[in-house]
């Protein structure tokens, strides 16, 4: 597969590995795309996986409505029921960081029979997230998001002198020069850092969008150096996971786990794909 439609919309797709294996769903977050997981999927081939990675709504350049409306949680979970149907899969495990990680989360308790096993990388459970805000640093953490909801401004401030702004943000938190460079090179293209935006101005819509506890088996991936997401959000997750749940905790890694810590998510990945692998349910 190289692309799939949703909803009137043009993903595009990487589909590699065996094409028997046990398939694997990697759902990249802001301001990344599928090539977050360039050095993650070639370990999973390895082990005998196929994955599948989009760029989704808003990152691939057929997939730009406007609004925020469009991308509602709701909506973008959506996107990734139509990749499985377009891939002739019932089912798949989903590994998603940052805002793919929200995707899986939604994706386990709102359709559980989709979902294999979910993996995720940095992102805590929606409503511990929200818990959380209230009542540790994670508001002073998640400030920022409150300053995307203004309209255009912050497209200009980030993109002004070839994107100098979103570079130094994404370098502040740990992502290399290299990496950073590129990501912003995508989301200077007309629309697409608009697009990328309406992710976080879709969260006051949120509350049609609750998600419920997961019972699938699940794998959270969270880095003591993450500078956007702290530690008590992920200390809440677990209440919000009936099914078997492991957290695995990366010493000093920053937000960019895919990126920064591949061999060692390939590895968590394969053990818990390998894990569920028979077992019942």
């Amino acid at each position: 597969m190289r692309q799939f439609q949703n909803d009137g919309l043009t993903f595009d797709v990487r589909d590699g590995g065996p094409p028997d294996g046990e398939p694997v769903v990697l759902l990249h977050g802001f301001p990344q795309d599928c090539s977050a997981f360039d050095r993650v999927a070639p370990l999973l081939h390895d082990a005998g996986l196929r994955t599948l990675a989009p760029d989704q709504r808003g990152y691939s350049p057929g997939a730009r409505p406007r609004g925020r409306s469009p991308y509602r949680l709701r909506a973008v979970t959506g996107d990734v029921l139509a990749l499985l149907d377009a891939a002739g899969l019932q089912s798949a495990h989903v590994v998603g960081h940052d805002w793919g990680g929200a995707v899986a989360w939604a994706l386990g308790a709102w359709h559980p029979e989709r979902v294999r096993t979910l993996t995720a990388l940095s992102t805590p459970h929606p409503a511990a997230a929200g818990r959380a805000v209230l009542t540790s640093d994670q508001g002073l953490r998640s400030s920022y998001m409150a300053a995307f909801q203004v309209p255009v401004v912050p497209e200009r401030l980030m993109l002004a002198r070839d994107g100098a702004a979103l570079r130094g943000l994404l370098q502040n938190g740990g992502l290399p020069e290299e990496t950073a460079a590129r990501y912003v090179d995508r989301l200077r293209k007309p629309g697409a850092l608009s697009a990328a935006l309406a992710w976080y101005r879709a969260i006051p819509l949120a509350a049609r969008d609750s998600v419920g506890r997961v019972s699938v088996p699940t794998l959270h991936v969270w880095s003591t150096g993450d500078a956007f997401l702290g530690p008590a959000a992920t200390a809440m997750t677990r209440r919000h996971v009936t099914g078997p749940y492991r957290l695995e905790v990366l010493d000093g890694v920053p937000h960019w786990i895919p990126e920064l810590a591949a061999e060692r998510t390939a590895e968590l990945v394969v053990e818990h794909v390998r894990t569920a692998v028979g077992a019942p349910g």
